[in-house]
């Protein structure tokens, strides 16, 4: 199966559809409409069969700030099997797509992790973030102890990733912040 790319203005409205049926199938009720805000505005990685969307991914820009400096950071979103085809390389697939985005346009990679899906990310090198985690909110910087050990990170182009001894700071979003 090919893994296609392209950012969101190009997928269409039936395309975007499709994947936002297989998204909303894939988490079992657990996608919402904020969740499917977020993913898109980036490049999505995706894969069709006769069927209709197998496998699914986005990456998004992000701002981060760290030790006092605000990073471009390549956040993965919406990434998704079809139940009928898991286990079978499809989620890698589209991963190494993304990947290969991060790293030619970001600093570096972030995502928040299910448990179902921290394996398969933890297998392609994505480190578990060790520091604290907040977010720049209306009301100033909040702490998110509740995402502390479910954001993963992983180095863009052989860069280096930021020391945890200072917080990571998202940018502010509606629904889940990370």
């Amino acid at each position: 199966m090919t893994v296609r790319t392209a950012p969101t203005h190009e997928l269409g409205a039936a395309r975007l559809r499709s994947v936002r049926e297989m998204l909303d199938t894939a988490f079992e009720g657990g996608f919402d409409d904020e969740d499917w805000d977020h993913t898109l505005g980036g490049v999505h990685a995706w894969i069709e069969d006769e069927v209709g969307i197998a496998a699914h991914g986005a990456v998004v820009m992000r701002r981060l700030l760290h030790a006092g400096r605000s990073h471009r950071v390549g956040y993965v979103e919406g990434v998704a099997v079809r139940a009928d085809l898991r286990r079978r390389g499809l989620g890698e697939a589209v991963m190494a797509e993304l990947e290969r985005v991060i790293d030619g346009a970001y600093a570096f990679g972030a995502l928040s992790a299910s448990d179902e899906g921290a394996a398969l990310y933890r297998a392609r090198g994505w480190r578990v973030w060790e520091g604290r985690v907040e977010a720049l909110s209306p009301a100033g910087i909040v702490r998110l102890p509740e995402e502390e050990g479910g954001v993963f990170l992983r180095p863009a182009g052989g860069r280096a990733l930021p020391n945890p001894a200072a917080p990571l700071v998202f940018d502010w979003r509606d629904g889940d912040v990370t």
